[in-house]
């Protein structure tokens, strides 16, 4: 059994969430600047490079890449073989995201009720998803979710019967009625199976791939390669102001399901596409 101290979680959070909003990571500018050669709009071209050009000011200023620094979406690996001394992991968790977003000068987004909606003041409570796993280290995965992009995602529970093309046209659709709001070029998460709350988390949790790979799947390998033409295919482009490049990738994540059921959920990730992680 290995012990590991909360502050040491406490520090490891605070530093993820200012780096995952300083930082964009080098997948996602890449994949960015590969689709200058395919975007056939010149204000397109001309919007992906201001996005280069924002992630670059961020990084060496040490700034948000946008104002909406999100609500911190944390997900946890947790080592069966850890124990943690002083505070829970939740309560280490929850005071990184507050230390974090308080000493990085990051926007404080969370309301502590729903409909009465006064703001916390240090962006907790964020919202934690804890895997148990062998071992005895802790992974732990910062994924801040501006309000934007989140507001776009849709969950569907389809009929075994509509089968692969439901599902596809369940995901384009939910593409084209946002246009522009998730501020694209998006990356589209998509969660197949499971029960309505599974489908959702593995949609969000896909954002977490690495942009640019492809699912081990074949089947699922073809069906994020089809999806992504059929959505560049919309015209809605960069920003929603007409052009090839209205997502940078699919990624897909699936989980065995009722046979009654076909849960889809598709979680919408702006370009800014914010996420890291540390081993401890």
């Amino acid at each position: 059994m290995r012990n590991i101290s909360s502050g040491k979680i406490t520090s490891a959070v605070k530093k993820l969430c200012m780096d995952a909003n300083y930082f964009l990571g080098d997948d996602v500018v890449g994949v960015i600047r590969k689709s200058l050669d395919k975007e056939e709009s010149p204000l397109g071209k001309e919007i992906l490079n201001q996005i280069l050009e924002n992630a670059e000011i961020a990084k060496n200023e040490q700034m948000p890449l946008c104002q909406d620094t999100g609500l911190t979406a944390v997900f946890v690996e947790l080592g069966s073989d850890i124990h943690i001394d002083g505070a829970t992991l939740e309560a280490a968790v929850q005071e990184g995201i507050r230390q974090g977003y308080g000493d990085g000068y990051l926007r404080k987004s969370m309301v502590e009720d729903p409909l009465r909606r006064k703001n916390t003041g240090d962006n907790t409570p964020g919202v934690i998803s804890i895997n148990i796993v062998e071992g005895d280290k802790i992974k732990i995965t910062i994924l801040p979710k501006g309000g934007g992009s989140e507001n776009m995602s849709a969950i569907k529970m389809l009929k075994p019967s509509d089968g692969e093309d439901g599902v596809k046209d369940f995901v384009v659709e939910t593409v084209r009625v946002a246009g522009g709001n998730p501020c694209p070029p998006i990356i589209v998460g998509v969660g197949i199976g499971g029960s309505f709350d599974k489908s959702a988390y593995l949609a969000k949790k896909s954002l977490l791939r690495k942009l640019g790979s492809v699912h081990s799947d074949p089947y699922y390998a073809e069906m994020e390669k089809e999806l992504l033409e059929r959505i560049n295919n919309t015209g809605i482009g960069p920003q929603g102001l007409g052009g090839r490049i209205t997502a940078l990738a699919v990624h897909i994540e699936t989980h065995p399901c009722h046979i009654a059921s076909l849960p889809v959920a598709v979680n919408t990730q702006c370009h800014s596409a914010r996420h890291k992680e540390v081993i401890i």
